[in-house]
């Protein structure tokens, strides 16, 4: 029988003076996308380095006193250590492009429920949590003045092994924390800090702080795990997206409620300034605006007049398409929560309208987060152009009344951190063929960089991803046949030559892991071809409540493990960050073919891009705004198939076509000297056009540009004066909302055309019942486009109408002119909106009047 551990501890090791540089340099998390100094750990100890996933405090606590000796000798050694730690004092101290910018907010809070930043720290799931680490990492480079806000994880998110027959297996080995690169934030008498939350029946749930360095970036991460608190209020954090429905309610009270208040005592032991905008990085951290309410009821505000400054300075981003994506509670769990001391100031009757599902087709007894989220935020975004616009008609009903067009839900497009995605063989060959690192902005179209370095450097990493199968492969052998050596196949496993197609996500139905086996002869005859076969490298991790998906791993594991395929299709067991660094840029074409529009955004063939890998996706996400036919292939999506089945069949079929007809063709049409110069055109063009476009620094840039400067200026606008315009604010709101019932367009005239004809000018008068409120109070505008059937108006534009006559108790006259500017059928309509200088869109009250 084996002892096992009844607890278990990271003894941390004490470094010999003369490597404090080390120390340091390990401190920081810069070392995650910073190849020197990842470069420098490997000296330390190659072997260890690679087994323990690139995890320079587990590395440090790992080598030997005596080589630790050596090193604290070593010239060389003690040199390079003290220069990069130079560099990396230089990179925390420099202004960089953010300081640049004139009136920008001062810090900026972000919250996600996982970061994903090293394989070293599982902190993660999936896309969600990769893009907070990448937007971290990229708010650092540019000199963003983040402050991350998340929960830490015992036991991280699971552990992926496949069994005999196929099947998901999932454990959870604990994280120790003193085993990471973090610390406790400390009170001034060095206490641990400590928030608190009041819970029903008296009960409090407490939580440490930790403290991350990202580059530039301050990561807080708060944990139940602690003494204070009950054996069952300790596994609070005990594992990502785990437990009940009660137990996630405490998650997510504790990352919004809790991660302000943490922020708040950093901010009092650090003595840096408070964030101005509040950034949601989806529903899970929704909670947040109802603390920052309390502490504004606390200075005198009602609650309406702390929604109105609450509002101002918060961002909502949304990340699903699928409304089964979003947590939803029963409306009377959270008034059990919320009738406690939890909020002081802040009664549930306030708070669950927020989240109320009061629209046609919702559910009066649920309390939803993506709901309550958009009503705390004044800006809202989607993570893709064409997400933006499912989220616009996903949410729609909170704004009726409204076109789709006018929901006031933005996007962003997602982008990934170029420097921790790109392998370091790319940033070697821009380095000695272009001077410089800068991958995601250099001339790929140079004839410094031939066509046989770019090949070569392509197999390169072809060549180690196979090497990083076949040792996955084995490993998972050996672990699931301990004393039994693997099969001899497993040494042949796929092939450094053969054209390789990755697939690697989460797996909910959706996403169609399985419909490359629509037609599993049709796949076999690709896999085997004789002069042109492909090969396939798939991986995924399914929830481990979702049977479903864990059917679809079993099936595709099952054709894998047939005797003449099993060289060429692969399942890697857990998947995830180490595994995915190799696997993206080892691929030569990135498969995504998810039923449309469900990819919100799909990072992952970003990330493969980025390596000069072409994309073989449905249009969906980010493929479909990026897509240009030369750096990649779109497959056709059926939408007019008559059923789901249907559906499949023919986007399957159009996949497979594409991989037969054109992807391998010109894969394998190799000129004289071995080189296929068709698909090196692709390659390079892909890297010169979609390397600038797909990196993360461009996604903060636009975040800052357009979301958080002009929150911060919302918000300080109607903080003003002692929150004067608040008051003022939630006063006009109440006005409005009480006379909107009688507002109405009365009649509409035209004139000034009798035969209209392109370059004419409509003139428009409208008459409006504008009941208690002021002309001031409404924007009226002509709304026109092109008139379709139904007479519904598409293209459309807008003309603001001024005001021409209002006199007392009649309806006022507001009058303007319309261009006809093209020719076809053409309508117009009138509509009236609310209007107030702190409104940042028509929309926001969704509140409007046309004419009928």
């Amino acid at each position: 029988m084996s002892v096992k551990a009844i607890r278990r501890f990271t003894v941390r090791t004490v470094l010999p003076e003369a490597l404090d540089a080390v120390a340091a340099l390990a401190a920081n998390l810069r070392w995650s996308w910073h190849e020197p100094t990842k470069a420098l750990f490997a000296r330390i100890d190659p072997e260890r380095w690679e087994a323990l996933g690139h995890d320079p405090v587990a590395l440090l606590g790992a080598v030997e006193p005596q080589r630790l000796d050596e090193l604290a000798h070593d010239t060389g050694f003690l040199a390079e250590a003290a220069a990069l730690r130079d560099d990396l004092t230089a990179y925390l101290e420099q202004p960089r492009w953010y300081q640049s910018l004139a009136d920008a907010p001062a810090r900026i809070a972000y919250f996600s429920p996982e970061f994903g930043i090293a394989s070293a720290i599982p902190q993660y799931s999936g896309g969600l949590g990769i893009l907070a680490g990448d937007h971290l990492k990229s708010a650092s480079d540019l000199g963003v003045p983040l402050i991350g806000v998340g929960l830490f994880y015992r036991a991280g998110y699971f552990r992926q092994a496949i069994d005999a027959e196929g099947w998901q297996r999932e454990s959870y080995p604990l994280i120790d924390p003193d085993g990471l690169p973090m610390q406790l934030v400390r009170e001034l008498d060095g206490s641990a800090a400590r928030i608190s939350l009041s819970l029903p029946g008296g009960e409090a749930l407490h939580a440490h702080i930790w403290q991350m360095q990202v580059g530039r970036v301050v990561l807080l991460l708060l944990d139940t795990d602690i003494p204070d608190n009950s054996d069952a209020l300790r596994g609070v954090t005990d594992r990502l997206y785990g437990g009940g429905g009660e137990h996630r309610l405490l998650q997510e009270l504790l990352l919004g409620i809790g991660g302000v208040r943490a922020i708040k005592r950093y901010v009092a032991i650090s003595g840096t300034p408070s964030p101005e905008v509040f950034h949601t990085n989806e529903g899970h951290a929704g909670f947040l605006g109802l603390e920052r309410i309390s502490d504004l009821v606390a200075g005198g505000l009602s609650f309406a007049e702390a929604l109105q400054v609450v509002r101002a300075g918060t961002l909502f981003t949304t990340h699903t398409p699928v409304p089964a994506g979003i947590d939803r509670f029963e409306a009377a769990l959270i008034e059990r929560y919320l009738s406690t001391d939890l909020l002081p100031g802040v009664a549930a009757a306030d708070v669950l309208p927020l989240g109320a599902e009061d629209y046609e087709g919702g559910d009066p007894a649920v309390f939803n987060m993506a709901v309550m989220g958009l009503r705390l935020a004044q800006r809202a975004n989607g993570v893709s152009r064409l997400h933006g616009d499912v989220s616009r008609g996903m949410f729609g009903a909170l704004w009726p009344g409204f076109d789709q067009d006018d929901v006031p839900i933005t996007s962003v497009t997602n982008g990934v951190h170029a420097p921790t995605w790109t392998d370091p063989r790319m940033v070697e060959l821009a380095r000695t063929k272009l001077g410089t690192f800068e991958t995601a902005a250099c001339d790929w179209n140079s004839p410094a960089i031939t066509d046989a370095d770019l090949w070569s450097v392509r197999r390169a990493m072809r060549e180690q991803l196979v090497a990083d199968a076949r040792a996955r492969m084995t490993a998972a052998w050996a672990e699931q046949n301990p004393g039994i050596a693997a099969p001899a196949w497993m040494a042949e496993l796929l092939d450094p030559d053969v054209l390789t197609i990755g697939f690697a996500r989460r797996v909910p139905t959706y996403k169609r892991l399985t419909l490359m086996l629509h037609d599993p002869d049709r796949l076999r005859a690709l896999l085997t071809h004789p002069d042109r076969p492909v090969q396939l490298v798939v991986a995924g991790k399914s929830h481990p409540a979702d049977d479903s998906g864990k059917a679809l791993i079993q099936k595709l594991v099952r054709f894998a493990s047939e005797p003449e395929l099993r060289r060429r299709i692969v399942f890697l067991p857990n998947y995830d960050i180490g595994m995915a660094r190799l696997l993206y840029p080892g691929t030569d074409i990135w498969l995504n073919n998810p039923l449309r529009p469900l990819e919100a955004c799909g990072t992952s063939g970003m990330k493969a891009a980025l390596n000069g890998s072409l994309n073989l996706s449905i249009l969906d996400g980010w493929w479909n705004e990026y897509y240009d036919a030369e750096n990649g292939w779109a497959i056709p999506t059926a939408d007019a198939a008559g059923d789901e089945a249907e559906r499949d069949k023919l986007e399957a079929e159009a996949m497979y076509d594409l991989i037969e007809h054109q992807i391998a063709p010109r894969f394998y049409d190799r000129d004289a000297d071995g080189l296929p110069r068709r698909w090196l055109q692709s390659i390079r063009h892909t890297l010169a056009t979609l390397s600038p476009e797909l990196s993360a620094d461009r996604m903060v840039r636009e975040y800052v540009e357009r979301l958080y400067v002009p929150a911060a200026h919302a918000h300080r606008a109607i903080a003003a004066d002692d929150h004067r315009p608040a008051r003022d604010l939630a006063g006009w709101k109440a006005h409005v909302a009480r006379e909107w019932p009688h507002v109405a367009v009365t009649h509409v005239e035209s004139g000034g055309v009798q035969s209209p004809q392109v370059g004419d000018q409509l003139k428009v008068r409208a008459h409006v019942q504008l009941a208690g409120l002021s002309a001031d109070d409404v924007l009226v505008e002509v709304v026109f486009g092109r008139a379709r059937n139904g007479d519904d108006l598409a293209d459309v534009h807008r003309q603001p109408l001024e005001l021409a006559d209002h006199e007392l108790g009649q309806p006022a006259t507001f009058t303007g002119t319309v261009p006809l500017d093209r020719s076809g059928s053409f309508g117009y309509n009138v509509r009236v909106t609310p209007r107030h200088p702190l409104l940042a869109s028509p929309a926001e009250l969704g509140l409007v009047a046309v004419a009928h």
